[in-house]
C-alpha cells in the first residue's frame, strides 16, 4: 500500500488529487491532510481517507476539527510547527499544494525524506529553487512538475537528452482581460480579474492569470527545475489552453503536450509515473476544435514577464522578493488600493530598490533567508504603496 500525504487537500489541487486517489482508495494509505480554514470539507475528506492526522494552519480553529473529527481515529492538530510535524512522517508520495511560502517547508521535507514529491506550490522554486533541488538530490529523492506547463514539458522530454534542446515554449490563456482595450485595463476590478475564460481556479491565482505574473513565477519555475537559460524559455498566449507546454530541440523538431484543460492530466501524470493510468478527464476532438491560436504576449499588457527575466538576471533572493512583493500587491489590488495596473509597478520599484541595497545577492539560499527575505520585501512594497501615488 503506498503511503500518500496531501498538503493543501481543500484547494483545487488537493480536492482534484483527492478525487484521482478516491478512484482506487484500497491502494493508498493516506497519512496527512492539511487545510485552511473549511474545517467541513477537511474533516470529511479526512474521514472518507481515513487519515492519519488533519491539519488546520489556523491555530484558533483547532476545536472545530477536533469536534468534526470526534468518533474516528484521525488525529487533529493546528498551525504551522503542526503542518511541518506532518510533513516529516514517512510518505512514499507527497502533494504540495499550499499557496504560498508556506508550501515551502513540507516541499523540502518531502524531498529531505527521499519521498516523491508531486510539486504544485510556485514558491518553492521561484523562492528557493537550488535549495530544493540541491536537497532533493543529496536525498536521492524525485521532484515531479505537477502545473500543467512544468508537467507537459517534463513529458515532451521522457527519452531526451536536456543537452539537445534549443527551447521551452509555455502557453498562457491571456486570461480575463486577454481582449480588453489595454487603456481600459487601469479601471479593471477584482472580480473582474477573477473571471478566468477557461480554467476554474481561486480568486487570487486567476488575478495573477489575468496580470500574468502566474506566468512569470512559471517561467522562473522552468529555470529553477529544468536547467535551461532564461534566454531559451518562451511565453506563447494561447487562449484554447490545449497545448500546454512545446519543447524545441536543436534538429528543428518542435513537441507539443495537448490536452483539456483539467489538473488531473498534471495530478495523475505524477500520481502514477512513470505509468500512465486512464484518467477521468475530457478527450480532446481536434476535428471540432478546428483550429489553435497563438499570439506573442504583448509587453505592455504584460509587463510581469520582463520582471520575471530581471529575477532570473538578479538571482540570488530575487525570487522571494518577486514573490513577496506580487502577493503584497495582490493584496492591495484585492483592497481596491491600488490599481489592476499598478500592480506591476509596485513589485518594479521593490526590485528596483532592493538591487540597489544589495539586498538580492547571496551565493547560497537558506529557508531562514527566504523567510527574512519574505518579510522584507513584504514591508518594502507596504511602503511603496503607501509613498507612491500611481
Amino acid at each position: 500500500m503506498r503511503r500518500v500525504s496531501v498538503f493543501g487537500s481543500t484547494g483545487s489541487i488537493g480536492v482534484n488529487t483527492l478525487d484521482l486517489l478516491s478512484r482506487d482508495a484500497a491502494a493508498y494509505e493516506i497519512v496527512a491532510l492539511t487545510g485552511g480554514r473549511n474545517i467541513k470539507l477537511l474533516a470529511q475528506q479526512a474521514r472518507a481517507f481515513g487519515a492519519k492526522v488533519a491539519v488546520t494552519c489556523f491555530p484558533d480553529r483547532l476545536s472545530d476539527l477536533k469536534e468534526a473529527l470526534a468518533g474516528t481515529e484521525t488525529e487533529a492538530a493546528a498551525g504551522p510547527e503542526a503542518i511541518a510535524e506532518a510533513a516529516t512522517r514517512p510518505a512514499d508520495w507527497i502533494m504540495s499544494a499550499i499557496v504560498g511560502t508556506d508550501g515551502l517547508i513540507p516541499s523540502l521535507a518531502a524531498a529531505a525524506q527521499g519521498s516523491t514529491l508531486a510539486l504544485a506550490n510556485k514558491e518553492s522554486l521561484v523562492c528557493a529553487g537550488s535549495l530544493l533541488m540541491d536537497t532533493a538530490k543529496r536525498a536521492g529523492a524525485t521532484i515531479l512538475p505537477v502545473d500543467s506547463e512544468h508537467s507537459a514539458v517534463f513529458q515532451a522530454l521522457v527519452g531526451e537528452e536536456m543537452s539537445a534542446v534549443e527551447r521551452v515554449i509555455i502557453t498562457a490563456s491571456g486570461g480575463a482581460f486577454r481582449d480588453w482595450p489595454i487603456e481600459k485595463l487601469i479601471s479593471a476590478t477584482p472580480e473582474q480579474a477573477a473571471q478566468h475564460p477557461n480554467w476554474s481556479m481561486g480568486m487570487r491565482i486567476t488575478i495573477d492569470s489575468a496580470s500574468m505574473f502566474n506566468k512569470a513565477l512559471e517561467v522562473i519555475e522552468v529555470k529553477e527545475y529544468f536547467g535551461v537559460t532564461p534566454d531559451q524559455i518562451e511565453v506563447l498566449v494561447h487562449p484554447e489552453s490545449l497545448i500546454h507546454a512545446m519543447v524545441g530541440f536543436r534538429d528543428g523538431a518542435l513537441m507539443a503536450h495537448l490536452g483539456a484543460p483539467d489538473m488531473r492530466h498534471a495530478i495523475g501524470y505524477a500520481l502514477h509515473h512513470p505509468n500512465r493510468a486512464e484518467l477521468p478527464v475530457a478527450r480532446l476532438d481536434l476535428a471540432k476544435v478546428s483550429q489553435l491560436n497563438f499570439t506573442a504576449p504583448d509587453p505592455a499588457r504584460f509587463p510581469a514577464l520582463a520582471l520575471a527575466g530581471d529575477v532570473m538576471e538578479i538571482g540570488g533572493l530575487a525570487g522571494a522578493a518577486f514573490n513577496a512583493a506580487k502577493d503584497h500587491a495582490l493584496d492591495a489590488f484585492i483592497a481596491r488600493k491600488i490599481a489592476f495596473t499598478d500592480m506591476a509597478k509596485v513589485v518594479a520599484e521593490v526590485l528596483n530598490q532592493l538591487s540597489r541595497e544589495n539586498s538580492l545577492t547571496k551565493t547560497a539560499i537558506t529557508l531562514d533567508l527566504v523567510r527574512e527575505m519574505d518579510i522584507f520585501a513584504r514591508n518594502v512594497s507596504e511602503a511603496v504603496i503607501l509613498k507612491t501615488a500611481f
